[in-house]
């Protein structure tokens, strides 16, 4: 006789500063596509995907925050209470890796004592074929990340939203940290599609689920 796997329900949320590429890593797992000169998010946007990890089906319920210093004291009412989080900087941009570090302080601080955290240096296809010299595009090396991974108790990847380029693997790391928690079941209400948005103008927001085996 055999079971139905077990669903776990992980609230996630994306912190990072403006232009790292957050959407475009949840837009590669959610849907895999990826699109150039993404609009920035405005507030927030919501997303849900299942995963498959091992025996178990996590299904995220993503909260992907805008990355402009106007919208970060909007931050704690997204992570209050999240299970995992992906603090994300851009290789490219040392500045961005400064406000990863703010990040993953402020998590350790104010969110909960067991959150899942990986840090994530998105943009990997600009450096892909780099040589390291004076003019390669990279300025944060991976020792760097690995450093304060490694000094922070987090989960490192390097990712390609672009290529792709570990974005699953983040995710199926992350479900593999989760522990176990009474099945779910799907809520009611649930509309087919599988991107939402909060609209600061107005109270509407839309919650919407796809399926993927990562």
């Amino acid at each position: 006789m055999s079971f139905a796997p077990s669903t776990t329900s992980v609230k996630l949320v994306l912190l990072g500063e403006a232009a790292v590429g957050k959407s475009s890593l949840v837009l590669r797992f959610v849907s895999n596509d990826f699109q150039e000169n993404k609009e920035p998010t405005i507030g927030a946007a919501f997303l849900t995907q299942k995963c498959t990890v091992g025996d178990r089906t996590i299904k995220y319920e993503i909260w992907d925050t805008a990355g402009q210093e106007r919208f970060a004291s909007l931050a704690p009412m997204y992570y209050r209470n999240a299970q995992a989080a992906l603090v994300v900087y851009d290789i490219t941009k040392p500045a961005s890796f400064i406000k990863a570090r703010h990040w993953v302080k402020e998590l350790h601080e104010q969110a909960s004592k067991d959150i899942t955290i990986a840090l994530v240096g998105n943009k990997y296809d600009l450096v892909a074929d780099d040589n390291d010299s004076d003019d390669s595009l990279r300025k944060v090396s991976m020792e760097e990340g690995k450093a304060l991974a490694e000094e922070e108790g987090l989960l490192f990847f390097e990712t390609s939203a672009k290529s792709s380029h570990n974005v699953n693997e983040v995710f199926v790391a992350i479900g593999s940290k989760i522990p176990e928690a009474k099945p779910v079941t799907e809520e009611l209400g649930s509309r087919p599609g599988n991107v939402g948005r909060i609209d600061l103008s107005g109270p509407a927001l839309r919650s919407n689920l796809s399926d993927c085996a990562c």
